[in-house]
């Protein structure tokens, strides 16, 4: 599941270093991407849950947490 989460991510805004991490149904998600830049908290995990929604309603994944920064706020 890790890797799907990864891949799905990863397709759908370019150019993001993903890492996942968790079990079970539970996980941690971390974005770095240029294109959130400019963009609230809330449009960037938007962007995120996205990619991702599928799983979530599907209940393959019941819980994330999400964490999306620009390069510079990832430092």
């Amino acid at each position: 599941m890790i890797e799907d989460l990864q891949e799905r991510i990863e397709s759908a805004i370019p150019e993001a270093v993903v890492e996942v991490s968790g079990e079970g149904n539970r996980f941690e998600i971390r974005v770095v991407a240029q294109a959130f830049e400019g963009l609230s908290r809330v449009k960037r995990q938007q962007a995120v849950y996205a990619a991702i929604g599928d799983l979530i309603s599907s209940g393959a994944v019941h819980a994330v947490t999400i964490r999306a920064l620009t390069p510079a706020e990832a430092g």
